[in-house]
């Protein structure tokens, strides 16, 4: 006969190998899919990872929620297609290539070639594909890898261009000339989305200048103002700048046309003996002028002075009169049109310079910080470019080497030669220190020790563009406080380098003109936590910008835009499928295709080449013909398929030939999000292929998709708004933001800290199945977690090791008694309580982590497994139940806690399933394999267990829980005053709350004085017997009342002894607060019991237990001859008796020992299978066992099997 597996201890590392094993040869994973074909599906995507990197344990966590859903789901009934995918484009990839090969972007298409770089960036995409597919088998992540997505594969990207090409159908797609974040470190454009990924603002320290312009002519004529200038007095608007590196680039200065602005009089900061006269806000001059008492008052009284003509000087306090006076008062809109001189004259604007360096209006500005005046660079920021458009204000741009415009900064954040500065240097120099190595700065650093010996003697540390500026306006007079300024700067998410605003042509997504569309549908999602998707999704949502598409980089997507160019009339195509190249008759640059020097032709040079010869007159259309009969350009149609890639060089090379026009593709790559966020579509090559699944709803939208918090702005909002713009559809329903994973003291992991987790090491040492339920049970899935090792072997020893002992034990006598659960099934009202107790509780449990798990909420639905296996099946069923099991014959109660026990298991290795896969399948086997109970071989293909109403019984419930309650409050208070469990006491009291509480406890009364191991129990009535005290719960009160707490606490206060049993009784209490009813409830209070001579008291929410702790005699030998039967029993384990097996003892005579036993011979007999007991004088056996029953109380035990 089949017996159940009986293990030797509990190793959840080897289990897991032993069920992987199992998974792979029977094809477990495949066949949870097969199974429930023509079932409704369930859609997961899988947010793919870059295999350019190992995998950290933040994906394990990550991974064990994304799969333990999909395992719920399949036991649910659902068919679940996991999709594997693998992200290959993008900066991570690039950057890490680039950063192995010792480049940077500038060496691309020099020192290697584009078709190079691509290429290693293709190979180093993919070289961890092994550890992660390693990781994913060892922590039981089932996603199909045999076919998975990858997203540099041409069908991948066909469907990307296909997708831009429904926007572009709408007119949602649009170049433009526009100042954008840019990453010089990185070398790319970022979108706005990309610049709010977590962690990308940081808090920084940079110099901040306020510089002074002098005015030159106010065609205003303000008197005050043309007074002055008349007599050659110089004035100086004030501008605050934290980006000194930008005042080269100055060509206008911003006011607020209904901003006051006041005329000041005072000495310079930096030049002992000189007046000066500055212009500012009216309400920042307190803070730049020794007048500091600015208040409404104040204001009014300086106003009245300067419309006299009086000079307005501040005397606060007594104290001596402020050096600086206020001469005059304006508005903004009178300073328009004045004329200032340049502050730092190293180039001119290329056009309309003389329309430069003029004061123009903005509504951008404020008088919060600053001076109330803006320093407006029109090609380093949105709002300077805007306002300086309208006012027909140039930007400065200079030409470079082939006479195009450039800004005074190149792509690579760095000055062009234009600004150079025979003292400080700045020409080829970065704006941002963080762009030089520390080698570079050093380097640096010893040049300028050369450079400003003059200036700076002991020059001893780098000094940065922005503090070089600085100074230098310090030295001429113009600048009116330099100071450290702290402030947010965003960086780059990839480079973690600062960005610069900076001047692009671009291509961008309306994303704003679907803005109300997405956040409509983002109102249906559900999000986990809501707080996410409200917040800091939903507001995302509300402030959205149009989406920056392009990238000037190598390695991702191209943008599928062919253009004409500027010499001729624009003409445009657009690609969205492959098959349009033939279709639009596309041509293709071959290697032969030279110019004079022998380069190859690409479209962009060709366009230039012909549409030059173009514009001086020539015909084009003989060259075209000659170059189409040379073969030396080639129809897109005679290309051979496996010559197509879809990726720079070879899509460079592909042109569109239109009335004596090349149309060269637009060099841009798009952003990688719109990659990622097109994988609903891209994965399947939607509309190629798949149509009807997609279209259908077989695979779209998601029910469920998962990431990390950091996705916020990244995946979840690119496949939201790909879905909203293009099908007018949500891409998920169900979404987990995760939190992050931190060290055990709530530190980021880093290598620098040194305080990563290996994941392999951490899934070979505590076995995946640990690994996980930590995870889940420690802490919800969008709350950070403090990862600690300790805590998996805390879940090791309380979670498994519980369940794998209640199995052992049912094994161990299961195959005792031959139980193979071949009986018919005993009713349960022919089963005892405690067995009809804890089904009920079982099917409680299935609906309580049925409904956790489908509202997404794994912690809750993993904790309340823990708590049932732990408190209730292991610490109390089978405790409470082990002498029914070896005990007495093969009777009908027997077979029914055999019944009882094994549903439990059963029911629980279903439960578990999804968060302890390995584990949970390992039991549900041993379990079925005898019993052939279930058609499934796995628990993952098993049906999720159904509830049966009709077996829960609250009532039978909460006595039950009363009786826990009472006995673990009895059993405090055993261990506090230092008496053992097997010490029997003589009574217990309990204060009775109302009648059904009195009813509950003495239906269970029997089973709590066995348990306790008390005599007897005493109801208590009389409320003067416990005192009790009261104070409030600030933590649970503070949310709820706020500023009435003081007048809460004084009421809970005067709380007397009716009040307490009346809140414990009715569960609240109903108080008024300065008008304000407010109901305080039990959980808004702590309270607490004193102990009454004699006894030990404690409780616990409605539950008071006090505990005699008086030890008689009797009481004493009673609790010796229990310890005696402990002791005898762990010697019969020891010599390897079995259960069954009748011994003969011998105990060796000693006065408390000599008592015990002969008052309680027939109960030690009765317990250890004991034949005969004899009492002896001495024990000289050398096999004689020397035992301590109790403090200084010790004999010698001696047994044998009886014959």
């Amino acid at each position: 006969m089949k017996e159940f597996k009986e293990h030797d201890g509990l190793n959840l590392p080897n289990i897991a190998e032993q069920v992987l094993e199992k998974w792979k040869n029977e094809k477990t994973f495949e066949e949870s899919i097969s199974t429930r074909d023509g079932k409704p599906s369930f859609v997961f995507y899988e947010g793919p990872p870059s295999a350019n990197g190992m995998p950290g344990i933040h994906h394990v966590m990550g991974r064990t929620i994304k799969d333990l859903f999909c395992r719920y789901k399949t036991q649910r009934g659902f068919q679940v297609n996991r999709k594997a995918g693998w992200d290959t484009h993008g900066l991570p990839v690039e950057l890490g290539v680039e950063k192995e090969l010792g480049i940077t972007k500038e060496d691309i298409g020099k020192t290697i070639t584009i078709e190079e770089y691509n290429k290693a960036c293709r190979e180093a995409v993919m070289r961890y594909t092994d550890v992660w597919n390693d990781l994913t088998e060892k922590m039981g992540y089932w996603v199909d890898m045999s076919d998975p997505y990858v997203t540099y594969e041409n069908k991948y990207i066909e469907s990307v261009w296909w997708l831009l090409g429904q926007l572009y159908e709408k007119n949602m797609l649009y170049k433009g000339y526009t100042i954008q974040p840019y990453s010089p470190a990185a070398g790319t454009g970022l979108s706005s989305h990309e610049l709010n990924l977590p962690g990308t603002y940081k808090d920084v320290k940079d110099t901040s200048a306020t510089a002074m312009f002098k005015l030159l002519s106010n065609n205003q004529n303000i008197e005050s103002i043309q007074s002055l200038l008349e007599n050659n007095i110089p004035i100086y608007f004030l501008a605050w700048t934290t980006t000194p590196w930008t005042l080269p680039s100055n060509t206008a200065l911003t006011v607020g046309e209904k901003i006051e602005y006041a005329l000041c009089k005072g000495p310079h900061p930096y030049i002992d003996g000189k007046i000066i006269h500055v212009i500012l806000s009216w309400d920042r001059v307190n803070y730049y002028t020794d007048i500091k008492t600015w208040d409404i008052t104040e204001k009014h009284v300086a106003l009245a002075s300067v419309k006299k003509g009086l000079e307005y000087r501040n005397n606060p306090n007594g104290e001596s009169e402020s050096k600086w006076s206020i001469v005059a008062h304006f508005m903004g809109n009178n300073l328009l049109g004045s004329r200032y001189e340049q502050l730092l004259p190293y180039t001119q604007p290329m056009k309309d310079a003389d329309k430069a360096f003029q004061v123009i209006a903005g509504d951008f500005v404020t008088t919060e910080d600053g001076t109330g005046i803006v320093h407006t660079a029109p090609t380093f920021g949105a709002d300077d470019m805007q306002v300086a458009k309208a006012a027909g204000i140039p930007p400065m741009m200079v030409e470079n080497e082939i006479g195009d415009p450039v800004p005074l900064v190149d792509l690579r954040g760095r000055f062009v030669m234009d600004v150079k500065d025979p003292v400080w240097g700045l020409a080829g120099e970065p704006v941002k220190a963080e762009y030089l190595t520390e080698e570079e700065k050093e380097t640096a650093f010893q040049k300028q020790k050369v450079s400003l010996k003059e200036h700076i003697p002991n020059l001893s540390n780098y000094l940065s563009v922005d503090e070089r500026i600085a100074l230098k306006l310090k030295l001429e007079g113009k600048a009116f406080k330099v100071e450290k300024y702290q402030h947010n700067y965003p960086h780059c998410w990839r480079t973690d380098k600062p960005i610069l605003y900076y001047p692009l042509d671009s291509w961008f997504i309306k994303a704003s003109s679907a803005r109300d569309k997405m956040i409509a549908l983002n109102n249906t999602i559900n999000w986990k936590p809501e707080s996410t998707g409200t917040g800091r999704f939903g507001n995302w949502l509300e402030n959205v910008n149009d989406w920056n598409l392009s990238r000037s980089r190598y390695w991702g997507t191209p943008l599928p835009i062919w253009r004409s160019g500027p010499y001729g009339p624009l003409m445009e195509e657009f690609v969205g499928a492959i098959n349009d190249f033939t279709e639009k008759n596309a041509y293709y640059i071959s290697e032969e295709c030279v110019d004079e020097s022998g380069s190859r032709f690409d479209g962009q040079s060709l366009r230039k080449y012909l549409g030059e010869m173009r514009m001086a007159g020539q015909n084009v259309n003989n060259v075209w013909n000659d170059l189409i009969r040379s073969r030396k350009i080639k129809t897109f149609a005679s290309l051979p398929e496996e010559m197509i890639d879809l990726h720079r060089p070879m899509v460079d090379y592909v042109i569109f030939f239109r009335n004596g026009l090349v149309l060269a593709r637009e060099l841009d790559l798009i952003d990688v999000w719109f990659d990622s966020g097109a994988m609903p579509y891209a994965q399947w090559h939607y509309p190629f292929e798949n149509k009807e699944l997609v279209d259908n709803g077989t695979v779209f939208p998601a029910d469920f998709i998962a990431e990390g918090v950091d996705q916020t702005r990244g995946w979840f909002y690119t496949l939201h708004a790909i879905s909203s713009m293009i099908k007018g559809s949500v891409a998920f329903k169900n979404v987990v933001s995760n939190g992050l994973v931190l060290d055990k003291n709530g530190l980021k992991m880093s290598k620098r800290l040194g305080n990563g987790i290996d994941p392999f090491e951490t899934l070979g040492k505590f076995g995946p199945d640990a690994t996980r339920w930590y995870m889940i049970t420690n802490a919800m899935p969008w709350d950070n977690l403090k990862f600690d090792l300790d805590g998996i072997t805390e879940v090791q020893r309380k979670y498994f090791r519980a369940l794998h002992n209640s199995y052992s034990f049912f094994a161990l006598y299961a195959n005792v008694d031959n139980f193979t659960h071949a009986e018919a099934e005993i009713p349960l009202d022919n089963r005892l309580e405690i067995d009809r107790w804890v089904i009920s509780r079982l099917n409680s449990l299935i609906k309580e982590v049925e409904t956790a798990f489908d509202n997404y909420e794994p912690t809750r639905a993993g904790r309340a497994i823990q708590d049932f296996v732990v408190d209730e099946l292991s610490n109390w069923y089978v405790r409470l139940c082990r002498r029914r099991f070896w005990k007495g014959d093969y009777s009908e109660d027997k077979i029914a806690a055999y019944q009882t026990l094994y549903r439990c298991l059963i029911t629980v290795s279903k439960l578990s399933a999804p968060i302890a896969p390995f584990y949970s399948d390992s039991l549900f086997c041993d379990l079925n394999d005898i019993t052939k109970k279930d058609e499934a071989k796995s628990v993952h293909i098993a049906e999720w267990p159904a509830i049966q109403e009709n077996e829960i019984d609250s009532d039978l419930e909460r006595r039950m829980a009363l009786a826990q309650t009472a006995s673990s409050l009895a059993l405090s208070l055993r261990k506090k005053e230092n008496i053992r469990v097997r010490q029997p006491l003589q009574k217990i009291m309990i204060p009775v709350i109302n009648a059904e509480f009195e009813k509950h406890l003495k239906q269970v009364e029997d089973l709590i004085l066995s348990e306790i191991n008390v005599k007897a129990l005493e109801y208590i009535k009389d409320d003067g017997v416990f005192v009790k005290s009261i104070k409030p719960n600030f933590k649970a009160l503070g949310p709820k009342v706020g500023k009435n707490m003081k007048v809460l606490a004084g009421k809970v206060a005067q709380f007397g002894q009716v009040e307490i049993q009346q809140l414990e009784s009715q569960g609240s209490i109903s108080l008024d607060l300065n008008g304000e009813s407010f109901d305080l409830i039990k959980d808004d209070v702590e309270i607490s019991t004193k102990d009454i001579p004699g006894w030990s008291v404690a409780s616990e929410g409605l539950v008071t237990v006090a505990l005699d702790i008086t030890i008689s005699e009797e009481l004493r030998s009673e609790g010796i001859a229990r310890e005696l039967v402990n002791r005898i029993q762990n010697m019969r384990k020891e010599s390897g008796l079995e259960v069954t097996d009748k011994i003969i003892l011998m105990v060796e005579k000693q006065p408390d020992v000599t008592r015990a036993v002969e008052s309680n011979k027939n109960y030690i007999c009765d317990e250890t299978l004991a034949s005969k007991l004899s009492l002896e004088e001495a024990i000289s056996n050398d096999k004689a066992i020397n035992v301590e029953v109790e403090d200084g109380v010790s004999t010698k035990i001696f047994l044998q099997k009886a014959e």
